[in-house]
């Protein structure tokens, strides 16, 4: 590990408008066409191709709006199944020859490069990854070395696409200086609007306001706005494991075999943990069911899905699952689920199937729950007979053994 005096290196690796990308390896006719990966009509954009990107057009804009900007953009639907294994791709590539990484999101990656200098020239290493995992996915990547994640993102974004960026040691500020203040991670259209009614439009200029001026204005948050324009990030690599998850399970006060009743359970506990996903910014790969029997025989079913936090795409296949899962007429004990290969990302709903209507109704649910608490507002079917709670000891009417109940609902 270095010392804290000791200059980081840090690669930010960024795959050029991904799921264009990958669509144009399936089709390589749409290569340096105007394209745009959603919805239908009622969808938006999930991501776009820079051709399409100079007329305006950006990523969760309305496809109406999206095709008066660009009307010769081809629309293609998308396939997020497709996109997940790609990403899953490179990342088998990236932990084969680093030490340690952090997935960032679906097509993002920082590595931490400290200390290796001293084996390689890092130059040329970040350089033969990058032709490495082009090589081997057909992808086009960019990438860019310097001393923290913060100035080697913004550095990445300046050299898409297909390119690649260095910025010693030192040269962080003046790398940043003339750059717009909206180029800064984690600077909003807001907090943009409001520097630049400043008259602060360049990151120079951000950089040379006081701290204190900035921390009356914009409370802690103006701390870190001095520092990021300051090129200043001490935020380490995070090393990516595929073991992360996020679970919950229930031990019914009594055993049961009654399917509506373990259906509201399975209903409950997804939605229940798709919100935390969404609250944490992630998104899973992988979901899994567990069934305890009445004899303590538990046995899991799991299985890799294309990366979402979706509550309704998480169902369907919690629901599948569990159908393939229960095979036998005995009285279960306790019911899990749990989301693992978790990533950062912001795709919370499914771009491609979802309408503009569904994607604000998502928002919406998620900003009363967020304020009221995450029971408030539940799928009618996720609501548990409170007679059949743990806090109830009543023995729970048996039903019918037909999961069919609650997989058509």
């Amino acid at each position: 590990m270095p010392s804290s005096t000791t200059p980081r290196s840090v690669a930010h690796f960024d795959l050029d408008a991904f799921f264009v990308s990958v669509e144009c390896l399936k089709n390589p006719e749409l290569k340096g066409r105007p394209l745009i990966v959603g919805g239908g009509e009622r969808g938006v954009v999930a991501a776009c191709s820079y051709e399409t990107r100079k007329f305006g057009v950006h990523s969760a804009m309305p496809i109406k709006l999206a095709k008066r900007l660009c009307p010769q953009a081809m629309i293609i639907g998308g396939d997020m199944e497709n996109y997940s294994l790609y990403s899953k791709l490179v990342t088998e590539i990236i932990r084969s020859k680093v030490p340690l990484y952090e997935k960032a999101s679906i097509d993002e990656f920082y590595i931490d490069m400290s200390g290796m200098d001293k084996f390689f020239g890092l130059s040329k290493f970040t350089f033969e990854l990058r032709q490495y995992i082009t090589k081997e996915t057909g992808l086009p990547i960019s990438y860019a070395l310097a001393s923290n994640k913060l100035v080697s993102k913004v550095a990445t974004n300046e050299a898409k696409p297909n390119g690649r960026l260095e910025i010693p040691f030192g040269n962080e500020k003046p790398f940043l200086a003339p750059l717009s203040v909206s180029k800064l991670p984690m600077v909003g259209k807001q907090t943009t609007d409001l520097l630049r009614q400043m008259g602060v439009d360049k990151v120079h200029v951000l950089s040379e306001i006081p701290m204190e001026m900035l921390s009356s204005l914009f409370g802690k948050n103006g701390i870190e706005l001095w520092r990021r324009a300051n090129g200043i990030d001490e935020s380490p690599v995070i090393p990516y494991s595929e073991q992360k998850s996020i679970s919950t399970e229930s031990t019914f006060h009594a055993d049961t075999i009654d399917m509506t009743f373990l259906g509201s359970e399975l209903v409950r506990m997804t939605e229940k943990i798709a919100f935390e996903l969404r609250q944490q910014n992630k998104m899973a790969g992988c979901i899994t069911v567990k069934v305890r029997y009445s004899d303590f025989d538990t046995v899991t079913r799991q299985a890799s899905i294309p990366y979402c936090a979706s509550d309704h795409v998480l169902l369907q296949k919690a629901k599948e699952l569990f159908t393939q899962l229960y095979d036998r007429r005995q009285l279960v004990r306790l019911l899990g689920i749990r989301f693992s290969s978790l990533i950062p990302g912001n795709y919370q709903i499914n771009l491609f199937d979802d309408t503009e209507c569904m994607i604000k109704l998502y928002q919406s649910i998620d900003h009363i729950k967020r304020r009221f608490g995450n029971q408030l507002l539940r799928r009618a079917i996720g609501f548990t007979d409170p007679r059949k709670s743990e806090s109830h000891p009543e023995t729970p009417r048996p039903a019918l053994l037909r999961p069919d109940i609650f997989l058509k609902r």
